[in-house]
């Protein structure tokens, strides 16, 4: 075990690529306890025993092979044939079972205190919890709540101790009938791993990542509210390197096996997180004091995008402004073979916004990308991302007016019905916290996230530090296009109407071919236009607009702000199949931009153009996320041009760029994937901010991708 296992890598990935993701027998047993219980009992107690028999009873299984255990088990259709009266009594659990108001709202954009849970365990976390229920007041009203909170937190984390002994019992006879000796030793040391994480603080690395990763697997379901969760490790280059630095230190560990180990926590990543969401983790950035973080585990963490080429982990690489040039460098080696991670951030710009949000300095270095680009505050945060999502060109067309004195007029007419509907969508969301407040607990979750133990709230009703709601605003590349073309063709050039515009985007532009070619041949955002009236001065105003009318507004929970993002994850095919055709020669149906940078295939100046216009404007304010697509073609993007690659990725972060995302493939290659899917199932492609295997995607979002500019180098 103290070498790379390419073979068991190989394996354990193969058996990935198709993972059947289902959490549905635990939500059986759940339910089945949840609403036979005591009616006289708390939520939050009830909540947790229903956890606890769930955790008691659900499948569990460890493949041959697997080094790091806890994954989902699809229960076979032979369970219900052999116990069809338990299976009715669940049926009827199940039918029973109405969360109501807990179905509002999002979960997991977020990465969970990794550093108590390994220095404490959950023994630990317990003495804390006992040290704050000891100190209530008997005779305070709201203490009667807290304890009860206090007991549910207790029930859940001893429930997620039996469940790891019962993975240590599972591994011990599985060893106990095991004929190759190197088989069983290592279901015996699984045995060990599972009896003392994560029960007991970590004491190796081997019992860290186990650690890190069967908390995560437990926090994968959520009480009341079944939804596909996503929760991201982190940042495991620091939390996990001092349990590194000791074992190589000692000469217990190489970095054969921990990168074997790092590879089964990523191969791990699939088997608990359905495809089609982003989970993963970020590496780099600073600590807390400003020291840049970059050790071995950076770059075995960044390696495993390469080794086990599945659609997780999602990385990300946070780039300082003296971040080592190997360590950008090796990410680009990786991206330049075809993966789509990591992804690069900009540390210095994203933490200038979480200090304008409030965030301190100590704590602005702790964040992560809660999903695709989306920060939020590691260990402390219950933020709401892209709630909602809204559709720039759509609203433009909602408003579009048959006439229109001047271009001031229109664009101050669309911009204040863009401000009634931030309005009206923030009214709404906080609506939604409130009724999730109020009917939903997650006891579990609760214990690792900042301050919730602390002052004995749940996450659900506040407990978080921060509670942050994140609207996302799709196709703003358009909507610049678009009011471009409209100001150039109606206002000054008077070659256009707006009824005449209106009349051709009704019919998708068929009637007026002549008006297509004219439109599609005017200057574009993400060409570094820098007249004063030109497309790229138009998202520079929008966006400029956007985050002050966000500033504006208030979310009534601790901590609570309106923070902006600009990006997409599948919500501009989604939107696209919504809108009809749009000013700027977009046709109906036709996915919208695909983040913040230019809309596909609109780059015509080069990649150094496009980076150009992509940072015109200020990216800090949008915390929220902002996704900056580029393509480049596969045959050019060779070691020999790492270097330029490298100086093209640092002038957009000097720039003050937010986050770029690199495809490097042909459009061979997508277009054989098409025609031949099943020659392509492991094909992974860059979306709007997270990765997706190529041949799953909806027609319409494979034609996008194919669609975007092919940059050469």
């Amino acid at each position: 075990m103290n070498t790379y296992d390419i073979d068991r890598i190989e394996k354990l990935r193969a058996a990935a690529v198709k993972p059947e993701v289902t959490y549905s027998e635990f939500y059986d047993y759940f339910n089945l306890a949840y609403v036979n219980d005591y009616w006289n009992r708390s939520t939050a107690v009830r909540v947790a025993k229903a956890v606890e028999s769930a955790f008691e009873n659900w499948t569990i299984a460890i493949l041959h092979g697997e080094l790091i255990v806890g994954r989902p088990v699809k229960r076979y259709a032979e369970w219900a044939k052999e116990n069809p009266e338990r299976q009715a009594e669940i049926d009827r659990a199940n039918a029973a079972a109405r969360y109501g108001h807990c179905g509002v709202g999002q979960d997991s954009h977020m990465a969970i205190d990794y550093y108590r849970v390994l220095e404490l365990g959950t023994t630990g976390i317990r003495a804390m919890i006992d040290e704050k229920a000891a100190a209530l007041d008997p005779m305070d009203p709201e203490s009667v709540k807290k304890a009860d909170f206090y007991e549910a937190c207790r029930i859940t984390l001893r429930a997620v101790e039996k469940l790891s002994d019962r993975y240590a019992d599972l591994a011990e006879r599985t060893a106990a009938q095991e004929k190759d000796e190197k088989q069983a030793a290592e279901f015996r040391q699984i045995a060990e791993n599972c009896r003392r994480v994560p029960k007991y603080p970590a004491r190796t690395f081997y019992e860290a990542v186990q650690c890190v990763c069967f908390i995560s697997y437990a926090l994968s379901v959520k009480p009341l509210r079944p939804s596909m969760l996503q929760f991201q490790l982190g940042h495991p280059d620091r939390y996990l390197y001092p349990y590194y630095k000791k074992d190589r230190d000692a000469g217990i560990l190489t970095d054969e096996f921990a990168q074997t180990l790092i590879d089964c926590m990523a191969i791990q990543i699939n088997r608990r997180v359905p495809n089609g969401l982003s989970c993963g983790y970020m590496v780099g950035g600073r600590y807390a004091d400003g020291t840049v973080v970059s050790n071995e585990l950076t770059k075995m963490c960044m390696r495993a995008v390469e080794q086990v080429r599945l659609v997780y982990p999602s990385v990300g690489l946070c780039h300082t402004s003296d971040t080592p040039a190997e360590d950008l460098e090796l990410a680009l080696r990786i991206l330049a073979k075809g993966h789509s991670h990591p992804a690069i951030f900009n540390d210095d710009i994203i933490q200038a916004g979480l200090r304008h949000y409030g965030l301190p300095a100590d704590e602005s270095c702790e964040y992560i990308h809660s999903t695709c680009v989306e920060i939020t505050p590691a260990s402390s945060s219950n933020v709401w991302v892209a709630s909602p999502y809204m559709n720039l060109p759509g609203e433009m067309l909602a408003m579009l007016p048959d006439e229109c004195g001047s271009m001031e007029e229109l664009v101050e007419k669309y911009l204040a019905h863009i401000r009634k509907r931030i309005g009206e969508n923030c009214r709404s969301e906080v609506l939604n916290r409130y009724e999730r407040a109020k009917y939903c607990v997650d006891p579990l979750l609760s214990c690792f996230v900042r301050d919730c133990i602390e002052t004995g709230t749940d996450i659900e009703e506040g407990g978080a530090r921060y509670n942050w709601i994140m609207p996302s605003f799709v196709g703003v590349a358009n909507a610049a296009d678009a009011l471009y073309t409209i100001d150039q063709l109606i206002f000054k050039k008077h070659e256009l109407t707006f009824p005449e515009l209106k009349a051709a985007m009704a019919d998708n532009y068929q009637s007026a071919p002549e008006l297509l070619a004219k439109i599609r041949a005017l200057p574009k955002y993400g060409n570094d236009c820098r007249d004063d009236d030109a497309p790229d001065v138009y998202v520079k105003q929008l966006s400029e607009f956007i985050a002050d009318t966000c500033e504006n507004f208030r979310v009534p929970f601790r901590n609570g702000r309106l923070i902006p993002s600009l990006f997409c994850w599948i919500m501009h095919d989604h939107f696209g199949q919504q809108t009809g055709a749009t000013p700027d020669g977009r046709l109906a149906g036709f996915p919208l931009g695909d983040g913040s940078g230019p809309a596909q295939g609109r780059e015509h100046e080069g990649p150094t153009a496009s980076i150009l216009s992509s940072t015109c404007w200020d990216h800090h304010r949008f915390i929220g996320g902002i996704a900056v697509n580029m393509k480049f073609t596969k045959s050019v993007f060779d070691d020999s041009k790492i270097d330029v690659m490298a100086t093209l990725v640092r002038t957009y972060l000097m720039r003050g760029g937010f986050e770029m995302q690199i495809n490097v493939t042909s459009r061979e290659i997508l277009e054989e994937a098409r025609k031949h899917p099943e020659q392509y199932e492991d094909l992974v492609v860059r979306i709007g901010g997270y990765s997706d295997y190529f041949v799953r995607l909806s027609k319409t979002m494979q034609a996008e991708v194919i669609e975007r500019t092919e940059h050469t180098l």
